[in-house]
């Protein structure tokens, strides 16, 4: 039985690297024409909290709020992170939620997770809405002490505590990392810039078998996934989806596609005589300067 217990909340986000976003005319996302992946930072707090089952043998549960979809989302965080448990909260109430309505749900469906909450993890923020806000605020209607920023962390399982490391921002100063210590239960939000290292013998080994397991878990993730409405997550109306969301969003408009202004011509390797001029060329550029 794993002596910590972790939760990850993720998201379903648009994959901006297609060009083609979908609104709705009340300005939110219509993801039923948007294509979707798991965001960048949710990956990212998945790894971190993978980090917890290497070293801890933590028991990790996944959440997000979202459409049906929205499973695809658990599943690449699964084999991120190999999660024991997959929770989605899905339901038309929870539509056009903004990061308030949308920590109700989230407070809601952690509760519904086995076992005490020991650490809930998010990412820095969403690609579709940047704002970083629904972290904070799941960890206030949690009661969760929390720690944004962090790059680096350490439990003490026994005396019940986490040792993190934040990345600060302070004037006239760059990258100030902050090391603070707090009592379990907490939440923290992973810097972009967080990488795990594993640095014995035991725990690279525990790596290479987790991730084995996180392969074979995803492959058939619906066998861990719970799905759970409004009514049986037992939210308040009021405070979930639109009813529940105090940000208005009174305008969206589209960036204008810049005009491509670079030219690439292709060279064949193989040929000497195209070789010399693109040599020519960087002489040419460079100005005759010589590159020792």
């Amino acid at each position: 039985m794993a002596n910590l217990n972790v939760a990850i909340i993720v998201k379903l986000e648009p994959d901006f690297s297609e060009g083609n976003v979908s609104y709705n005319a009340d300005g939110t996302l219509n993801r039923a024409e948007t294509k979707s992946i798991l965001g960048p930072h949710s990956a990212v707090a998945s790894n971190a909290a993978f980090y917890a089952k290497v070293r801890y043998g933590a028991r990790i549960a996944v959440t997000t709020m979202g459409p049906p979809i929205a499973d695809s989302a658990l599943q690449q965080a699964q084999l991120l992170c190999d999660a024991d448990e997959l929770h989605l909260y899905s339901d038309r109430m929870f539509a056009g939620a903004d990061t308030l309505a949308t920590a109700e749900v989230l407070r809601t469906g952690i509760s519904k997770v086995e076992g005490k909450m020991d650490i809930v993890f998010s990412g820095h923020r969403a690609s579709d809405g940047e704002t970083g806000q629904t972290g904070p605020q799941t960890a206030w209607k949690l009661g969760f002490t929390f720690l944004g920023n962090v790059i680096d962390y350490d439990v003490d399982v026994q005396n019940r505590t986490v040792r993190a490391k934040r990345m600060i921002s302070l004037q006239g100063f760059y990258d100030v990392v902050e090391e603070v210590e707090a009592p379990l239960p907490v939440f923290i939000a992973i810097d972009p810039s967080y990488k795990a290292s594993f640095n014995t013998v035991s725990q690279r080994l525990a790596f290479e078998k987790y991730r084995k397991e996180a392969k074979a878990r995803a492959q058939d993730y619906k066998q861990y996934l719970k799905v759970f409405n409004a009514q049986q997550l037992g939210v308040d109306p009021k405070l979930v989806g639109l009813p529940g969301s105090p940000t208005i969003v009174y305008k969206v408009e589209r960036i204008p596609k810049a005009k491509a202004s670079r030219k690439a011509e292709v060279v064949d390797g193989a040929s000497r005589e195209q070789l010399a001029k693109v040599a020519a060329k960087m002489y040419e550029v460079l100005g005759g300067m010589v590159i020792k």
